[in-house]
């Protein structure tokens, strides 16, 4: 595991930041710092340069640093109490600021000081990694320079649904690494749905027995009377496998909140307890083999339901030491509490208007049950429905007006809105046919960096209950962590940069053309999966011209190359190789189709873009 981290931490890129002493120079770390000083020289890392550390919390990052180097650089150095010249040194005692998460990185001609408290400390390192050379066989120089950051939002983080199609321990870690390594905190983790029950709950282990697992699965996209692979699927994390993640997650500075849904996203669940449905006969269920939006949910009349949820809960709250606990409450259809003698009583018992209230209830009552214990909830924009819990921070998803809604009632929220192309599982693509089988929506590169994830309709003295922003990674059309690391990469590095950084100090040509590049650069070395984004300087479209000049294009990724055809072929690493402008002449009434395709190191390709060259002369 210890590669897998070492992996995931060479993914990292710069930001291009602007000093008096060396105005063109920029540094390859993102998220973009506020604040960056660049100074003439650099530091030399060799073989005699040791590692310092000031306490035992400092020495642990200071470890990681040495495991880094060892594993990336084949240099291994010498952890050691003191500091001296030619040392890296991690200290938490200089550090200044009362922000457990902001760091300073001061790097002069013989020595690195990385400064901050806990996380704040491996932020530091962070950068500091960040800055080592994508040449592995070159020698260790860094900038000389000085760091003060921050994060803008105290949350930053990152969902994965493993309800849909199930991950194994080692990628639950590496996907941990991942978002460690661009400074985000929160991993979500989404344990149930429909299709599949994940977590061991030993007070009732048919939830994992008979709804971890369903009879077949999908193929291809959604229809009614779709194809499937007649292959049972399924799979659950014990116990110990989650304490095993939460503590990996916690060293790393990655705080691990679950999700365990409710009322709605049932199904897996009724499978192993029919008698939680609606009815006096409810049943039979099975664990769903498509996806959607299903009618059949837990009863919300039955106390049976709210026992069996209260004896979850009891067992997952001891897992994760995390404040929140997130009960889902999105997409519950109504219609079977409609016509539910037991939900009826309940909604005639209580003097509920109806059963938008009834939903209400049923989240209120969990969320007395769960702050009881010490932990409070979050739930997905839906709880707004028929009245907020109390105490209760909404997730909004559709859209951001869950999110005003909530934080002009004094609610915290975050933001994680496909509006702002924080849904992970969306086409990476305009065009379908050049991109991997998705669910459908679009959610590029460019258009995460450009979100800001703070509403404006929110009023001014609310806007302190925008705790953050994450992104969401939902599995229908997911079943391989390959394909998992393909849709989070590159969109993760936007993802962090909007979290972390004020939004006037962003730039798009600057972050994708320069620190972008690096970063997939260093991502191009290891065994990770990622998109390649398409060529810049281009986009797909028509020209009326007799002659027309493609100039101007850069890789994506740096040192990778562009390949381009004039004949309408996809081009790849046969094809001609583009160096500078490149002169089209269009006989009249011809076309000419000049497609380019960026190639990396490792033969990793963008997808083409394209150019139509058309004369119209006869």
């Amino acid at each position: 595991m210890k590669k897998l981290f070492s992996l995931a931490l060479a993914l990292s890129v710069g930001a291009a930041v602007f000093a008096q002493e060396k105005k063109d120079a920029t540094l390859n770390i993102v998220p973009l710092p506020q604040q960056v000083q660049i100074k003439n020289g650099t530091f030399k890392i060799n073989a005699n340069t040791k590692i310092a550390f000031d306490s035992e919390e400092d020495k642990k990052v200071a470890t990681l640093f040495q495991d880094f180097l060892k594993s990336n650089y084949n240099l291994n150095l010498s952890v050691v109490k003191s500091a001296s010249s030619n040392t890296i040194y991690f200290s938490s005692k200089n550090a200044k600021s009362t922000n457990a998460e902001a760091y300073e990185l001061n790097i002069s001609s013989d020595r690195a000081t990385i400064s901050g408290k806990a996380a704040g400390l491996f932020y530091g390192m962070q950068s500091l990694i960040q800055l080592l050379p994508v040449d592995k066989k070159a020698s260790i120089e860094i900038q000389q320079a000085s760091i003060q950051d921050e994060p803008r939002f105290a949350y930053r983080g990152l969902h994965l649904d493993v309800g849909r199609h199930f991950f194994p321990v080692e990628f639950v870690k590496k996907y941990i690494d991942i978002l460690a390594s661009y400074k985000l905190n929160t991993f979500h983790w989404h344990l149930t749905d429909d299709q599949g029950w994940r977590i061991e709950i030993k007070s009732h282990p048919k939830l994992t027995q008979i709804g971890g697992y369903r009879k077949q699965t999908l193929l291809g996209n959604y229809k009614t009377d779709g194809d499937y692979d007649n292959t049972p699927y399924g799979g659950f994390y014990t116990q110990d496998q989650i304490k095993e993640v939460v503590a990996y997650a916690k060293a790393k500075y990655v705080t691990v909140i679950p999700e365990i849904e409710m009322p709605g996203h049932a199904l897996a669940a009724l499978s192993a307890y029919p008698e939680l449905g609606c009815g006096d006969k409810p049943g039979p269920y099975t664990a769903a083999q498509t996806w959607g939006v299903f009618d059949d949910v837990f009863c919300a009349g039955k106390e049976e339901t709210f026992k069996l949820l209260e004896d979850v809960i009891d067992e997952v709250i001891p897992l994760f030491p995390s404040e929140y606990i997130h009960i889902g409450g999105d997409e519950c259809p109504k219609t079977k509490w409609k016509t539910c003698p037991f939900c009826q009583k309940r909604i005639k018992d209580n003097n509920l208007k109806d059963e938008h209230e009834l939903q209400s209830y049923f989240i209120q009552r969990m969320e007395k049950y769960i702050n009881s214990k010490g932990k409070r909830i979050i739930g997905w924009d839906e709880i707004l429905e028929g009245g907020l819990a109390p105490n209760a921070t909404v997730m909004s998803w559709r859209g951001d007006q869950g999110a005003i809604d909530a934080a002009n009632q004094g609610h915290d929220v975050i933001i994680t809105a496909n509006s702002y192309g924080l849904y992970f599982d969306h086409k990476q693509g305009p065009d379908q046919n050049r991109e991997p089988l998705s669910i459908g929506g679009l959610s590029t590169l460019s258009k995460v960096y450009s979100s800001d994830p703070m509403p404006s309709k929110i009023a001014e003295n609310n806007k302190k209950h925008v705790l953050g922003v994450q992104a969401n990674i939902w599995t229908e059309y997911i079943g391989s962590s390959n394909k998992v690391e393909f849709t989070v990469l590159p969109r993760v590095l936007a993802l962090s940069e909007i979290a972390w950084t004020q939004p006037e100090k962003k730039n798009w040509k600057n972050f994708s053309e320069q620190r972008a590049a690096n970063q997939l650069a260093k991502l191009d070395q290891t065994n990770t999966f990622y998109r390649v984004p398409e060529v810049y300087g281009i986009t797909d479209t028509t020209v009326y011209a007799s002659e027309y000049t493609i100039r101007g294009l850069k890789p994506s990724v740096e040192g990778a190359k562009i390949y381009y055809t004039l004949d309408n072929y996809d081009p790849s690493e046969l094809d001609l190789e583009y160096t500078g402008p490149v002169k089209i002449t269009v006989p009249n009434s011809k076309e000419r189709v000049f497609k380019a395709v960026v190639v990396t190191p490792s033969g990793k390709r963008s997808n083409y873009i394209r150019v139509n060259i058309i004369n119209t002369k006869k």
